[in-house]
């Protein structure tokens, strides 16, 4: 980690530290709500800008000049490090990653390819010069966790119900963990690549975990979120973990090794901090389709969010889910500027 990050109010935040500024960043903030996002990636596909270090970069730095958010998160996809391996997957708009052929059965999860480390230096790349143009701002890096990664793999496709892909968990559970371990072992190296190229945190995105119960999340894909994070424990940063309908998860969330326990919109904070024992700090959560609600109400939802998330050891304020592509560039720089006038004492 840089040493000039190592007192930004994010980091100390997430480490449960007094802050003199309250954090705030926001989930798919370094692109498509932004006009100056939009121009720079037309005729660029999605995953040859997250490929082309430079462009990557700008992107990434792109919300922090405009918005002053108190950090950047690489500007990436969760699919990235499968296209590195030499899966074939594209990402269509207005639809999402699409894979040449879905992974279901023993035969497809074995001939699923190594990943050459080599294959990485666009990350590392990218990651480096976003860090050198940031300076003082943390640059958080971050990958899909495996058992969403695993969904892509599975359905071929986007697919909210995750038919094929439940159904691999329940009728063939050793296929299933043999396809989680590949998957965590190239979010590991992912992950890895990024804080080796100077991120200083990172978080495990879980979009689609929210689907299962309790009992399927802490025997099908716990070990394997563990497994990730355990395997970066030695790099020294905060480790976020945050996925969306989690609120019967998240303490299976913490458990399966996390420093910090993001919060979807499904649950207050104060709740979520009771359901964690008070131990550790949280990240979110405000509702997203708020962004689009007049001025008063996005303020009195956000100051709620503030007061709900002083219970806990540490808050850095987020939204519950992504930035709508809709969102007006403008309110989130209001936002971000009424959350750092709340005195980070105030409840």
């Amino acid at each position: 980690m840089s040493v000039t990050t190592t007192a930004a109010p994010l980091l100390e935040a997430y480490r449960g530290r007094p802050v003199a500024r309250r954090p705030v960043w926001f989930m798919r903030q370094a692109g498509r709500s932004l006009p100056e996002y939009r121009r720079l990636r037309e005729g660029t596909s999605m995953l040859q800008a997250c490929l082309d270090p430079e462009l990557a970069a700008e992107i990434t730095c792109q919300p922090v000049r405009r918005h002053d958010v108190d950090a950047g998160i690489f500007f990436s996809d969760i699919v990235v490090p499968l296209r590195l391996a030499g899966v074939g997957v594209e990402i269509v708009a207005g639809v999402g990653p699409v894979l040449d052929s879905p992974v279901r059965t023993p035969a497809d999860v074995a001939g699923l390819p190594e990943l050459d480390p080599a294959a990485l230096a666009p990350v590392r790349d990218g990651v480096a010069l976003s860090v050198a143009e940031l300076g003082a701002v943390p640059l958080i890096g971050f990958a899909g966790a495996p058992f969403t990664l695993a969904s892509y793999l599975v359905e071929g496709r986007p697919n909210r119900e995750l038919p094929a892909t439940r159904a691999l968990l329940a009728s063939d559970p050793d296929t299933w963990h043999r396809l989680l371990a590949w998957v965590a072992g190239l979010t590991t190296a992912f992950l890895r690549a990024q804080v080796e190229a100077g991120a200083s945190a990172i978080q495990l995105f879980d979009s689609w975990v929210g689907r299962l119960s309790p009992a399927e999340y802490r025997a099908a894909v716990q070990p394997h979120s563990a497994a990730v994070f355990s395997a970066v424990t030695d790099l020294g940063v905060p480790r976020v973990h945050f996925g969306t309908a989690t609120r019967d998860l998240l303490p299976d969330l913490l458990a399966a090794g996390a420093d910090v326990v993001g919060v979807a919109s499904d649950i207050g904070l104060d709740e979520a901090n009771a359901l964690l024992g008070g131990t550790v700090p949280l990240q979110g959560n405000l509702d997203p389709a708020l962004l689009a609600a007049d001025w008063p109400t996005l303020e009195a939802a956000a100051r709620d969010v503030v007061r709900r998330g002083a219970a806990a050891p540490g808050h850095v304020f987020n939204l519950g889910h992504g930035v709508p592509p809709e969102t007006d560039p403008d309110t989130l720089t209001r936002l971000v500027e009424l959350v750092h006038s709340i005195p980070p004492q105030e409840s």
